[in-house]
């Protein structure tokens, strides 16, 4: 503990330790959007003459603090035209930048960028930043625009398998992910069990990935995080866009109630799967009646109080929905799964150094089955529920500088597997629900701190206090799982707590001005995990918190690499290694009965186990110029190891795959013509498969191969796509129309397997047979997408 002190202590000393000039002057404002007054994250910012330069943060807030001069302000941000005005910085001064869409005249695409180098100078590792028009002109699987599709195409992301949007992230689960909308969790991030993401693209403003490096601010989970930030509303104009699919229609609406003051902006999206499909079903069909659709819907109110105050209040609502009726066996059911998220932002600031934002957060996951036959009415239910509150700060004492801190709390609720039933004939009691609950709360601080002129040092710590608490109900199982005692805890009681730190350290050594090599150690713990029995995510897994059975699982990761710009940072190029244990990750127990987990502890069913992720990613990429795209491969190992699985033995993952290449493409022919492709390979899936069939006591039994150690087949897959814009630029409307195709030559993936059984055992002519299930061959698909 001690230690940890020191570590604080010596990020907060760090500025006072550098030797600051008596007098300084500061330069701060906002980085807009010219034409929608839309904050710019990330525009990068510098005075040409002493090279001093910062990025603007999530509201596009900047600060520069110099010696008194006469300097020329350089900003840029990709898309946009270069801004650069002489400043004079014999004072403090205030200044808000707009930035204006690069122009495009008769096919030229005209470039102004001059200093783009984020790859090669900041200390971050493993983050890409997406940019949402490039996203948009990628083929994608029936019309829908998937950002967790495009994430898998980079190095060290891999998908679940065919048309999954599941993340796995350099060797970690599904769970280990944290995926952020507007700051708030999102616990289940695919609609249709996984085959595209909940995500509107027409809703959102950026997407950055941290897979390496973690700054101290987040914190939770083991592999990633995934920052989605929606649009904030179109302040100058009212715009309407949307589009229409094979599967489904979206629609976008915008602008400013109060211009420059109060702006709204609300986007819908729903399939029409049970409408296409309902004329095709007989009137005499026992199945009519039944059917599937999802939607989507994101709300976001943006008031400007002040220039130093604004308050921001979104939200999120989307839901799966499917219902079957057997009018012959009187059958019927509904299930729907679904998140809920609502986010309330006050930006303040408080000088031209000091920006805060203090966020109030709620989110809400469900997953519900109700079902009904002749009087019998059951529900099978499971969620999770967060109330939250959190503070950030961004300080700028010095040029050289950004110091992050704040604090967070989150309030979970969880309750997995449950079910109730009510009947008309039967007098039966249903059990009690399980539920349990827990609290999260954590501090943390950073310097991003230029310590010379080639060496960049990012110090962060962050600390973690977490507790089970009451009211639960804890069942206490022998070794035949049969209840031996039942604890109960009433409400509040402390039940285990848990107090982690976590350092976190990144440096950058500047080679020369194009490039660098750079380093980061990163420590998690995760309180939460995702008890799953299938290889994708699906929306009956549960989530359940660290409690006196299960501990908190834990990671270190270790990375290093090399960066280079090339052609005046028309190209970039970065080689990355890392290596990441891991300890007390989870498995249900071989044999584990699913009807064990109903209203009954699921802890009791669960496992705890190591693992190891280790590998080396390729990534070249170009984001300027008519031709735009990357190259990415990865080389990679993981593997796990459990006391009570495989016989103890290591046994790679299920997600290990040793290679996985993706190039991506995209072409502006003209101003109205765009084309694009996308080539994916990679290792097949691990699997375990039966190796023996006999009789034992007259009864068969199968012998399994060691776990996962088999594979399927190789995956590979070529997209294509082409938008022509419908209308000319000058023209307030605009539309487009795309035509993609996806897997051209139609191969056949591997989706799963199965076995059929033919013949006779004792006879000697039985046959088990593995048969290959492929979903997706060749889909072409045509989208119309608007503006207005």
């Amino acid at each position: 503990m001690r230690n940890l002190v020191w570590y604080g202590i010596l990020i907060l000393a760090a500025p006072s330790v550098c030797g600051q000039p008596t007098k300084k002057t500061t330069l701060s404002g906002y980085v807009k959007d010219a034409a929608s007054g839309e904050a710019l994250l990330g525009a990068s910012l510098y005075l040409k003459e002493n090279l001093k330069g910062t990025t603007a943060n999530t509201y596009g807030f900047y600060s520069l603090t110099v010696e008194p001069g006469q300097y020329t302000l350089v900003c840029s941000f990709i898309g946009y035209e270069n801004f650069s005005q002489s400043v004079d910085l014999t004072q403090d001064k205030t200044l808000n930048i707009e930035l204006r869409r690069l122009s495009v005249q008769a096919g030229v695409v005209e470039v102004t960028d001059e200093r783009n180098k984020q790859n090669t100078e900041s200390t971050r590792m493993g983050t890409v930043e997406l940019q949402m028009e490039d996203v948009k002109k990628l083929p994608v699987l029936f019309g829908e625009v998937d950002i967790l599709k495009t994430l898998t195409l980079l190095p060290g992301v891999q998908s679940s398998g065919e048309g999954n949007s599941g993340l796995y992230v350099r060797g970690g689960g599904p769970d280990q992910n944290l995926i952020l909308l507007d700051g708030a969790t999102v616990y289940n991030a695919s609609h249709l069990f996984g085959f595209f993401s909940v995500f509107n693209s027409d809703a959102i403003k950026s997407v950055n990935l941290v897979k390496a490096g973690m700054p101290a601010q987040y914190g939770g989970r083991l592999s990633s995080v995934l920052d989605i930030t929606m649009k904030e509303g179109n302040m100058k104009r009212w715009e309407v866009e949307g589009g229409l699919g094979a599967i489904a229609s979206r629609l976008t609406v915008q602008g400013p109630v109060i211009k420059n003051k109060l702006a709204v902006i609300a986007s819908g999206r729903r399939t029409y799967f049970d409408v296409i499909a309902r004329p095709f079903i007989s009137k005499n069909s026992p199945l009519r009646g039944s059917g599937y659709y999802f939607y989507d819907f994101n709300a976001k109110i943006n008031y400007r109080i002040s220039d130093k105050d604004r308050l921001f209040l979104s939200g999120y609502f989307g839901r799966d929905v499917f219902t079957f009726k057997n009018r012959e066996t009187a059958f019927s059911a509904v299930n729907f799964w679904g998140n809920a998220t609502t986010t309330l932002r006050w930006n303040h600031q408080y000088s031209k150094k000091l920006f805060s934002n203090v966020t109030a957060l709620f989110t809400d996951y469900k997953f519900q089955f109700d079902g009904d036959q002749n009087n019998f009415r059951f529900k099978l239910f499971s969620g999770v529920r967060d109330y939250g509150l959190k503070a950030d700060f961004n300080y700028y004492p010095v040029s050289g500088h950004e110091i992050r801190f704040g604090a967070e709390y989150l309030n979970h609720r969880f309750e997995p597997s449950n079910v109730t039933f009510a009947s008309q004939i039967l007098d039966v009691k249903p059990p009690e629900p399980i539920r349990y609950h827990s609290n999260e709360a954590s501090v943390y601080i950073s310097d991003d701190w230029d310590a010379t002129r080639r060496l960049r040092l990012n110090l962060g710590l962050r600390a973690t206090f977490y507790a089970f608490n009451g009211r639960f109900v804890r069942y206490v199982k022998d070794a035949l799982g049969a209840t031996v005692d039942t604890l109960y805890y009433g409400r509040g009681a402390l039940i285990k707590p848990y107090f982690r730190p976590e350092p976190r350290l990144a440096a950058r050594f500047l080679i020369h001005e194009n490039a660098s090599v750079k380093a980061s150690y990163t420590m998690n713990w995760q309180y939460i995990q995702l008890a799953s029995r299938a290889t994708i995510s699906l929306p009956f897994d549960v989530w359940l918190p660290t409690t006196e059975y299960v501990v908190p699982q834990f990671s270190q990761q270790v990375a290093v690499g090399y960066y280079q710009n090339f052609w005046e940072d028309m190209l970039e190029a970065s080689v990355e290694a890392y290596y990441k244990p891991m300890r007390n990750l989870i498995e249900f127990q071989d044999g584990a009965d699913p009807a064990q987990t109903l209203n009954s502890n699921i802890d009791n069913t669960l496992v705890q186990g190591k693992g190891k992720a280790w590998g080396v990613e390729f990534f070249l990429r170009k984001s300027r110029g008519k031709w735009n795209g990357w190259i990415g491969y990865t080389l990679a190992w993981t593997n796990r190891t459990f006391p009570q699985l495989n016989e103890g033995r290591t046994f790679w993952a299920k997600y290990d795959r040793r290679h996985d290449l993706s190039v991506v493409a995209s072409y502006d022919i003209t101003p109205r013509w765009n084309v694009s492709a996308v080539f994916v390979f990679a290792t097949g899936n691990t699997l375990t498969l039966p190796v023996n069939l006999y009789f034992l006591e007259e009864r068969l039994v199968t012998e399994f191969a060691e776990r996962n150690s088999y594979r399927f087949a190789p995956y590979h897959r070529l997209d294509l796509a082409a938008t022509y814009v419908l209308s000319k630029p000058q023209k307030k409307f605009h539309s487009s129309l795309t035509l993609s195709i996806y897997n051209v030559y139609s191969r056949l993936n591997p989706f799963f397997i199965y076995y059929n059984a033919s013949g006779n055992l004792t006879e000697g002519t039985f046959r088990l047979q593995a048969r290959q299930v492929s979903l997706f061959p060749i889909i072409p698909t045509i989208t119309w997408n608007f503006k207005y």
